[in-house]
């Protein structure tokens, strides 16, 4: 406790105190004696000494607390360690038992391994021994050489084979035929499907607005005259029902349904509806028809830069206008094969104008496929030979679907194209049904997960809204069921683009004051 610093401080204050006191005796201010102004600073010192002993004092208990503080954190965060290493030692002799347990079990199988070894190579020796011992009998028994009784084996070998071949042969083709009778079972009610449903719905109708409904007992006539002898003349179905200011035609030929609809929208015009002069515009029309699609057919063969060619099929390329196959227009499509065809043709060296006329006319036999038998390659050749085209032409129309193996490199170029121009985007486009179909598969995939209430498919199936009940999904549920849904749609469904899935829970109370 002896600090220098401390003795300094107080015989500073000793020494001041002093002074001043010896400063006034000798000014003659002095009130006490020598003696006591001594006695008194040395008070006054012991106890300035005495309070700054205290606060040292102080001081260091109150850094001792601190230490001690520290030190038992330390101890606390050792005795933690400890606890976490005797753990960590509980486990690791956990896992060195498993170890053992687990090297025991390999040595034993290890063991039964090499005596199952031993053993198979014992029985090898001795089926080596008796096939030997078996052959050399065989051969003093039958009197053969051992080249004489190999022959004979491989021959027996030979046979056997052959008939185990003609076997295995004749079951895969059995399996064959069952697997095509089913696949062709399949393919055929695709088609029948697609003729009833797709088909007919969007490509065999057309509507006639017409200005009140009193025309609608005019179009049929007394006792159904008048729309008797409409459908003997064009070829059609007409259609009236309860729905307002609409008459449908329908028919499968789309040439005739367009000369239905023209006739019955003048016939509506002109107010004279009667058998005879209903045959009179239908004929009217028939003549009009026909210059229109030649028109039609002619300014497809300028489009395409196509020339010299026969009337007949000038005809059918203008008839192709009213075909379309998944919603593309069969006449702008060829057009734009011939372009496709006759650019790949002269980048390779070939002739552009052959490969625009192979291109141009590959789907001729659409326009004709109902009035002939087979698919439309099949018809379209037998057409291109009949009015005089050259065997490339021919043989693009009839291979261009890989229905024959192509023998002219215009057949490949033209199948090329025909991909090109198909897979265009905008160019084919799905069905309404198949459209419907597809938002009903996005809202029953969503309502498929526990606690959804309903399920809305918006904004053209780019976003999918899934409501759920608030007392079984919590809002952790909501989030999570979210990226469920999601991952359920990326696996299961073919879109375009991307889906967004929306889960909303929403907790309302509802009471009422009487």
């Amino acid at each position: 406790m002896n600090n220098p610093v401390i003795v300094g401080v107080i015989a500073a204050i000793v020494g001041l105190v002093a002074g001043y006191f010896v400063d006034r005796l000798s000014k003659g201010g002095a009130y006490k004696t020598r003696d006591e102004i001594i006695r008194q600073a040395e008070r006054d010192a012991e106890n300035i000494q005495k309070g700054q002993e205290l606060k040292l004092k102080e001081e260091m208990l109150r850094r001792r607390e601190t230490l001690e503080s520290k030190m038992e954190e330390t101890r606390g965060q050792q005795r933690e360690r400890e606890r976490e290493l005797d753990k960590r030692e509980v486990q690791l002799e956990e896992q060195q038992e498993s170890f053992r347990k687990k090297e025991k079990m390999l040595q034993g199988t290890q063991q039964k391994l090499a005596e199952r070894v031993k053993s198979m190579e014992a029985k090898d020796a001795e089926l080596s021994r008796l096939l030997k011992e078996e052959q050399e009998m065989l051969y003093k028994t039958s009197e053969l050489t051992r080249e004489q009784a190999t022959e004979q084996l491989l021959k027996r070998l030979d046979r056997e084979l052959s008939d185990q071949t003609g076997a295995m042969i004749m079951k895969h083709e059995a399996e064959v035929k069952v697997e095509c009778e089913r696949k062709a079972r399949e393919i055929i009610g695709m088609a029948v499907q697609r003729y009833a449903s797709a088909h007919t719905s969007e490509s065999t109708v057309s509507t006639v607005d017409i200005p009140s409904d009193e025309v609608k007992g005019r179009i049929i006539g007394r006792e159904g005259r008048n729309i008797r002898a409409f459908e003997k003349a064009t070829g059609v179905d007409v259609i009236v029902d309860d729905t307002p200011g609409v008459v449908i035609v329908s028919a499968f030929d789309s040439v005739r349904r367009e000369i239905g609809k023209l006739s019955l929208a003048k016939l509506i015009q002109d107010g004279r509806i009667h058998p005879s002069r209903i045959e009179e515009i239908v004929a009217e029309t028939t003549k009009e028809m026909e210059d229109h699609i030649r028109k039609l057919g002619m300014h497809a063969c300028e489009e395409a830069s196509v020339r010299g060619l026969h009337p007949k099929l000038m005809d059918l390329m203008g008839r192709l206008h009213f075909r379309v196959s998944y919603s593309q227009n069969v006449r702008q499509h060829s057009i734009e094969v011939a372009h496709l065809t006759g650019m790949m043709a002269e980048q390779l060296g070939l002739d552009g104008t052959l490969a625009r006329r192979c291109g141009f006319l590959h789907d001729i036999g659409k326009a004709a496929d109902h009035e002939m038998e087979g698919g439309h390659p099949a018809v379209g050749a037998e057409l291109l030979k009949r009015y005089g085209e050259g065997p490339e032409v021919v043989h693009a129309a009839a291979g261009h679907h890989d229905d024959i193996r192509p023998e002219y490199i215009y057949t490949v170029l033209v199948a090329a194209a025909d991909a090109v121009s198909a897979a265009r985007p905008g160019a084919r486009r799905e069905t309404l049904e198949k459209y419907v179909r597809r938002l009903e598969e996005l809202e029953s995939l969503a309502c498929g997960f526990p606690g959804v209430d309903h399920a809305f498919a918006v904004q053209a199936g780019r976003e999918i809204r899934v409501i759920v009940d608030s007392s079984r999904v919590n809002d952790r549920q909501a989030a999570r069921m979210s990226r469920d849904i999601a991952g359920a749609i990326e696996q299961t469904l073919t879109y375009p683009g991307e889906i967004r899935v929306t889960v909303l829970r929403e907790t309302r109370n509802v009471e009422f004051a009487r």
